[in-house]
């Protein structure tokens, strides 16, 4: 057989082939990746409908990534109570006021003390009565329903300037020192040119002064204590009777302090015991005095206890013993009231060793 120049005997089989593949998977591949295509954009569509959606269930506009402004965030709150304690803040903290720099009045009510007025200003107690003097005398059962105190702004002393005061006179007569007075802002001085007004009132911070204890009750003593002591109003006693332990008792059932305690201006301690409560004789003794007496104490019972001690009961509204009657500890010896300068029931107590006042606290049990 003799073959034409140009032709082969394979080409027909595979024109054929080269067919076949163009007509058969040509057309898939195209739709594989027409299909992987159209995936993909559903894909974004979903991802940026998502997003919107989120946004505006927030109420909130969904905003772009090339915009210049931010987007809040959403609010992810379920809308369900929560039992949880919740904590607000007070952008408005109140913060009592320790720095005052000016004087202060108070008018006395029923059932107030110094000692209790002074926690309420934040001053010591004897800084209300060293600016009262006037009409406390040093004495914080002088106080009245009524009265009106004057309460400095800090602890010392605050007094009246009179004809002749200098800043150096007055820190040294007061325990203090120049640069307390003149700094202090309330007395509002000229540091480059300071000067006292007559008349006018400064404060001396920090300082003192000695007490004036006019009011106070002399120690009334039996013969047999050791001492000649004979004193005007002291009872009519014969040596013996009864002698103290030194172990104490309450004088009242109430072991509470209602008004001042024990300070270097008021040497007892108030124990709050209502109006006709008993009040008890604290150690076995003799009583040297039992009645009125001058210095705000009212009805008054003192007790000699035999060993140096004695003990004084003031503000009684009525006494159950006489002068010269030995007691026993736990007596009842009188109720309690509020004779003499009292603003209300209450018990004076104090105790005293060898004329020296103690605080009733350390013998107390």
């Amino acid at each position: 057989m003799t073959l034409k120049q140009g032709k082969s005997p394979i080409g027909e089989p595979e024109k054929a082939h080269r067919s076949l593949w163009v007509n058969t998977w040509l057309p898939r591949i195209s739709w594989g990746i027409a299909a992987l295509m159209i995936a993909f954009a559903v894909l974004v569509l979903l991802q940026v409908t998502g997003v919107s959606a989120l946004a505006a269930s927030s109420g909130d506009k969904f905003i772009p990534a090339d915009s210049a402004k931010t987007a809040p965030l959403p609010d992810y709150s379920t809308g369900a109570a929560v039992n949880a304690l919740s904590r607000i803040s007070n952008l408005s903290t109140v913060i009592s006021d320790t720095s005052r720099e000016t004087a202060a009045e108070y008018t006395i009510e029923s059932g107030d003390s110094i000692f209790a007025i002074s926690k309420s200003y934040d001053v010591k107690p004897e800084t209300i009565l060293w600016a009262n003097y006037a009409i406390l005398n040093d004495n914080p059962d002088l106080i009245s329903v009524g009265d009106t105190l004057i309460i400095p702004p800090a602890d010392g002393i605050y007094i009246k300037v009179k004809d002749g005061d200098t800043i150096d006179s007055l820190a040294a007569q007061y325990k203090s020192t120049p640069d307390k007075i003149l700094y202090f802002p309330g007395n509002k001085m000229d540091v480059s040119n300071p000067k006292l007004e007559v008349g006018s009132y400064v404060m001396i911070p920090g300082g003192s002064r000695e007490w004036q204890r006019t009011w106070l009750v002399p120690t009334y003593w039996r013969p047999s204590s050791g001492a000649n002591k004979t004193i005007t109003g002291q009872c009519e006693i014969a040596d013996g009777g009864a002698y103290g332990s030194g172990a104490f008792v309450w004088p009242a059932d109430s072991h509470m302090i209602s008004g001042n305690d024990f300070w270097d201006g008021h040497l007892g301690i108030d124990i709050g015991a209502g109006l006709g409560a008993n009040v008890y004789a604290a150690d076995s003794g003799v009583v040297v005095y039992a009645g009125w007496i001058s210095g705000g104490y009212g009805n008054m019972v003192m007790i000699d206890h035999g060993n140096g001690y004695h003990t004084v009961y003031g503000h009684l509204s009525s006494i159950q013993v006489r002068c010269g009657q030995s007691v026993y500890s736990g007596n009842v010896i009188g109720y309690a009231g509020s004779t003499g300068n009292s603003t209300g029931p209450h018990l004076h107590f104090e105790v005293r060793y060898f004329g020296a006042f103690i605080n009733p606290h350390y013998v107390l049990p």
